[in-house]
């Protein structure tokens, strides 16, 4: 159900994630007719209100974008278990978050994915097929990269089933089906069959998911695929002008491929 407007350009709603709970959620609307709609998934264990996430959607809203951001199952200030979840829960809250969009408003074209979230929605393209284009910030090649964070707790998940794991501070239950789903995902070859154009932006300095996952997904990406490396920015994105610097590039290349004329492309 659509709650009240907290401003004239943003509204609190909900909708059915894949566990079945209800999942907190955000759109961004601009004051006038959006020219297209966007999906943004947010980083590993992160939310749809991080700084990255509430910057971005908000400058692209002032570029005629309509955005929706969400947190992920069992994050935030959404239901469900974060234990019982794992990267395919995530693509299909993101196929559930494209329905909504599509009953409610319109469906998405734009997939805007940050870190995990990137790989998230390079995988659930195939699933929306009103998509015209795909967007990855600080995105790992692979899903299985989110490994190296865990440090030592991963072999205790392996050798205990599950485990409490601090991340950014907080603690989080990880259980073992996590790891066998995140290393089983096809991702190369979802990158490879993409099918819609694809913009990869990853600053050379990220310490957290290294520049050699952006020349990963880009050379294992078909034409049309674009690279834009954010100079000087952090993983997480939280200096103003960088988010906005973001935005404004989205704006642009979302603009090129989101016009009437244009269809889902075949990759080539």
């Amino acid at each position: 159900m659509q709650a009240a407007t907290t401003t004239p350009a943003s509204q609190k709603i909900e909708f059915r994630g894949s566990h079945g709970t209800q999942l907190a959620a955000r759109v961004d609307l601009p004051r006038s007719d959006p020219r297209a709609y966007a999906l943004f998934a947010h980083c590993f264990t992160c939310g749809k209100d991080t700084v990255a996430a509430s910057r971005i959607s908000r400058s692209l809203t002032r570029n005629g974008i309509a955005v929706l951001r969400f947190d992920f199952t069992g994050l935030g200030q959404s239901g469900g278990d974060f234990g019982n979840t794992d990267f395919s829960s995530n693509i299909t809250d993101l196929v559930n978050a494209a329905d909504y969009l599509r009953t409610t408003f319109r469906a998405p074209s734009i997939l805007v994915g940050h870190s995990l979230g990137g790989a998230a929605v390079l995988a659930a393209a195939r699933e929306i097929p009103e998509v015209r284009g795909v967007a990855t910030i600080g995105a790992p090649a692979a899903p299985s990269h989110v490994t190296h964070l865990l440090g030592e707790s991963a072999s205790e998940i392996e050798r205990n089933g599950e485990a409490i794991v601090k991340l950014a501070g907080r603690p989080f239950r990880i259980r073992r089906q996590f790891l066998d789903d995140i290393a089983a995902q096809p991702q190369a070859q979802r990158i490879a069959t993409l099918g819609v154009p694809l913009l990869v932006m990853h600053s050379p300095t990220d310490d957290t998911v290294g520049i050699d996952n952006a020349r990963l997904i880009f050379d294992t990406a078909r034409h049309p695929k674009t690279f834009i490396a954010l100079d000087g920015a952090d993983h997480l994105v939280t200096h103003p002008d960088d988010a906005k610097y973001i935005a404004d590039v989205l704006a642009v290349w979302a603009h090129r491929h989101t016009g009437p004329s244009r269809r889902r492309s075949r990759a080539v």
